[in-house]
């Protein structure tokens, strides 16, 4: 059977961007006439007169008017307006909603462009993740200004998995070690010591952990870097340019990385630290 090359026209009104609806029209039209559809988008429909508007330019072209609306008000007068007007119309949400409502006996939270919040929360994971690879202990210090948090501290105080950590919560992170005899590059003083995070431990808790890395790594643990002596010169270090720059400080002595994570993450939050 030959097909039709004369394209239906189809409305997609939203009251977010309108892509899932879109997405489902171009699935259906696939089915027939080789998918020639004309689909012409409503996006961020706010009001009855905008969705009364669609039905009178639908009706003149004989369309179908696919929807996803979840503000309540709106759907209604989508459904008051399907029944004073000969259109066809489709609602892509209605019935699955129903559904979810019914076998969880929960009311959805009808809130427009969910799916894209939810989209654009991956996304800034995703690029935060990036961008803390790329800012990792101390690569990179061009890009400091644009971190929301700077942690700094000396070797074996959690900066990287603190960052990775608050990089999966979608914060952008760079961190950098403090060792004395190299100088802070000087974009750590640039940037707004708001955002900075200084990170401190026992030296008695950090010998262990630095013994263990070493012993990981198959070497000596009686190097320099386990001697108290060098720890403690290297705490007084960092805590002298924490205190030049004016930053908060945090003791991560016997904590774990969440608990630390999340009372950076309340800074973030609380705008001290952005």
């Amino acid at each position: 059977m030959e097909e039709s090359t004369v394209k239906t026209v189809v409305y997609i009104v939203s009251d977010s961007i309108g892509d899932t609806a879109e997405f489902v029209v171009k699935a259906v039209a696939s089915q027939f006439n080789s998918g020639h559809v004309d689909m012409r988008r409503k996006p961020f429909v706010e009001s009855a007169e905008q969705i009364e508007e669609v039905f009178r330019e639908a009706r003149d072209c004989n369309a179908i008017i696919a929807y996803t609306l979840v503000v309540p008000e709106l759907r209604k007068a989508m459904e008051q307006q399907a029944l004073n007007h000969s259109v066809c119309t489709a609602d892509i949400l209605g019935s699955l909603m129903g559904a979810f409502s019914r076998v969880t006996c929960q009311e959805p939270r009808l809130q427009a462009g969910r799916v894209r919040q939810m989209d654009e929360a991956y996304f800034r994971r995703v690029a935060a993740v990036e961008f803390a690879v790329k800012h990792d202990d101390g690569k990179d210090p061009r890009g400091l200004n644009k971190a929301e948090v700077v942690l700094i501290g000396i070797s074996r105080t959690s900066k990287t998995p603190l960052s990775m950590y608050l990089a999966h919560q979608g914060i952008m992170v760079a961190n950098l070690p403090l060792v004395p005899e190299v100088e802070p590059p000087e974009e750590l003083f640039w940037i707004d010591p708001g955002k900075i995070i200084g990170l401190v431990i026992d030296p008695s808790q950090l010998r262990e952990i630095r013994q263990e890395r070493l012993k990981a790594l198959g070497l000596d643990d009686s190097a320099n870097y386990v001697s108290v002596e060098r720890i403690e010169e290297e705490l007084v270090y960092a805590r002298r340019i924490m205190k030049k720059i004016g930053c908060t400080v945090f003791d991560v002595s016997n904590k774990a990385v969440e608990e630390v994570a999340n009372r950076i993450i309340q800074l973030v939050k609380g705008g001290h630290a952005s």
